[in-house]
């Protein structure tokens, strides 16, 4: 939001020419102190705008100020109004004024070549209420009530600080400070049954990022696929793990995080893989197919 008021401030002193801070202020819905504080990250950010004194004073421009926008070629040009859409995507906003306003400088049309819907099939409305929700808490660092359905089965209430929201294998997930457990987590949002935004405000922590992102310390499992399921591996998997073998079939390579997810992640292709390695995790599959087996058969 600060950097479209920013952009919008300059946009309406090179066509005001001078602008008081009470007039931005009301123009833009923000308070006089907040005024300034623009102007300082404007000039900060070498913008020649300055305030003068005096009963014909305000806040102005240099004269021959000008938003050059011949110092960015084509491609930089395209780039900004794309990543300005992805970013009117994630606020869910069909249309942008700055957006309108730099796609006519810049004379491009702004082409409509993105479309994120954050909701599952049959879902009418939660997930996307949901990642606004979390949305604001992460900007605005505040404190969010969760209830949430763990791998063990158990659904329990927690309190969180948010810090981001991350897209990863086909799922978003938030990384939070759990005030429970007094360390970071990671939870699905799919998981996370229903939120209440808290009022109370919390200050950021300094923590490193993640390094398990590689999964260098999983280890390495190896999987074989026939060739009727490739449509699925290859969901699952990306090209360079995947091997072919001579009669069709597959066999895919990755390291993987063990636990109940990789356990459940592997049954739900029924009969139509084979675990080849590591050992333990062959036998686990084997044990969990044979109580499959019995519930079926009492």
């Amino acid at each position: 939001m600060q950097e479209s008021r920013l952009f919008q401030i300059v946009y309406y002193l090179l066509d005001k020419g001078q602008a008081t801070a009470p007039e931005l202020a009301e123009r833009f819905e923000v308070s006089v102190r907040t005024i300034y504080r623009d102007i300082d990250a404007l000039s900060g950010a070498g913008i020649p705008v300055y305030a003068e004194a005096g009963r014909n004073g305000g806040i102005r421009l240099m004269h021959d100020f000008v938003l050059d926008q011949a110092v960015l070629s084509g491609e930089e040009k395209q780039e900004i109004l794309a990543a300005l859409q992805s970013i009117n995507i994630t606020r869910n906003r069909g249309e942008s004024q700055t957006l309108q306003k730099l796609s006519a400088m810049f004379r491009i049309p702004s082409e409509n070549w993105l479309e994120v819907d954050f909701s599952r099939w049959g879902n009418h409305g939660f997930d996307k209420e949901k990642f606004e929700l979390l949305k604001t808490a992460v900007m605005q660092h505040r404190h969010v009530r969760i209830r949430y359905a763990g791998t063990d089965g158990t659904v329990g209430e927690r309190t969180v600080q948010p810090y981001k929201l991350v897209y990863k294998s086909k799922a978003w997930y938030l990384k939070a400070f759990c005030t429970e457990k007094q360390d970071m987590r990671t939870f699905k949002l799919n998981r996370i049954l229903d939120l209440l935004l808290l009022e109370e405000c919390f200050e950021r922590r300094s923590f490193p990022e993640s390094s398990d992102d590689a999964g260098e310390d999983y280890p390495l499992v190896v999987l074989r696929f026939p060739k009727e399921m490739a449509y699925r591996v290859y969901d699952e998997f990306d090209a360079d793990q995947i091997e072919r073998q001579e009669n069709g079939d597959l066999t895919a390579s990755a390291r993987m995080p063990e636990g109940p997810w990789l356990i459940s992640f592997l049954l739900s292709f029924g009969t139509q893989v084979e675990v080849l390695s590591p050992a333990h995790l062959r036998d686990e599959i084997a044990r969990q197919a044979g109580m499959i087996l019995e519930k079926y058969k009492t």
